[in-house]
């Protein structure tokens, strides 16, 4: 053999491994898209990471997560999906129907998880719960349905309540439908609905004067991302005005809010992340069922009774599932 060719194929050996490394498919990203902010997810994103975690993926270790938040601003969202496009992410988280609609809007073919309280086959997210067809499949809350619950059980500790006052947000693309759902579920218990709009701090503010106002006797809130995060206001406002709050999510509760009942959201974030899992191992998102959270929760916070001057039957204190003293 000539020394040039030995020199060339000694040459050629010591690169095939550098080559056939960097051929090597590097960990997978996925996107996290949300119109929450960081400061009010954590245990959220915990929770995701958690089913992350049950389908052997850890952040840091075999997949890189890339967040992008809205804070509250949804016209933000359509520029963060572009982002997250643009970046080739493996896949999209869209807790809600603004982000979902917004990843939806920005790729056919990454594959998106969502969460959503309303219908996505009505919504037109999916073809049908069993087949979702195309590149979107996800969780299912109950939030629409557990009104009526909501209702009846604000009638047993405030019976003398007639106009419940409903904040919801009107840049939310399900309030329509949310608001028809309020409304149609109030004719069981006769109490009428007063429809405030919500969407900034200052429209907070303003829709609890018109509470006091108005004389509503009570106080439903909307299950949309920024009223979510607006928990601790809503409550304090609340307090203020002597008006009992109820909430789909806990978390108003905890705050200072009177109750919540809805669905456990953490443990559905945590099936978001065992749904981002199989897509990563292969999974056709079109072939997913989408999973129907079912796991639902009653909170009521007694000292918030105690300060309006309401007193809880027993019965219904010792249905719940967490009651602060």
């Amino acid at each position: 053999m000539r020394r040039r060719n030995f020199i060339t194929l000694i040459g050629s050996a010591a690169a095939w491994p550098l080559a056939a490394r960097a051929q090597q498919p590097t960990e997978p990203v996925i996107g996290f898209l949300s119109a929450r902010s960081l400061d009010d997810s954590a245990n959220l994103v915990a929770a995701f990471r958690g089913g992350l975690q049950e389908t052997g993926y850890i952040e840091g270790r075999n997949v890189t997560i890339e967040f992008r938040w809205a804070e509250g601003q949804y016209d933000r969202l359509p520029g963060l999906a572009a982002e997250l496009t643009a970046r080739r992410v493996a896949a999209i988280v869209a807790p809600a129907m603004a982000p979902v609609r917004a990843a939806k809007a920005a790729t056919a073919t990454i594959p998106i998880v969502f969460l959503t309280g309303a219908d996505p086959v009505q919504f037109g997210l999916i073809q049908s719960l069993s087949r979702p067809g195309g590149n979107v499949t996800g969780v299912a809350i109950l939030t629409n349905t557990l009104v009526q619950k909501q209702l009846e059980l604000l009638h047993e500790v405030v019976s003398s309540v007639t106009l419940v006052a409903l904040l919801v947000n009107p840049k939310n693309p399900i309030t329509e439908s949310d608001t028809k759902d309020v409304q149609s579920a109030a004719g069981s218990t006769r109490q009428q609905i007063l429809v405030l709009n919500v969407s900034n701090e200052s429209d907070l503010k303003n829709a609890f004067t018109a509470i006091t106002e108005r004389r509503a006797g009570a106080v439903l809130v909307q299950s949309d991302p920024f009223l979510n995060s607006r928990s601790d206001q809503i409550a304090a406002l609340a307090a203020q005005h002597r008006v009992p709050a109820v909430s789909p999510f806990r978390e108003l509760v905890r705050a200072g809010g009177l109750m919540s009942y809805g669905t456990d959201v953490v443990d559905a974030y945590r099936q978001l992340g065992l749904y981002v899992g199989k897509i990563l191992k292969g999974a056709k998102p079109s072939e997913l069922p989408v999973q129907q959270a079912v796991k639902v929760e009653f909170a009521i916070n007694l000292r918030t009774a105690r300060t309006l001057g309401l007193t809880i039957p027993l019965p219904l204190s010792g249905r719940a599932d967490e009651v602060l003293e």
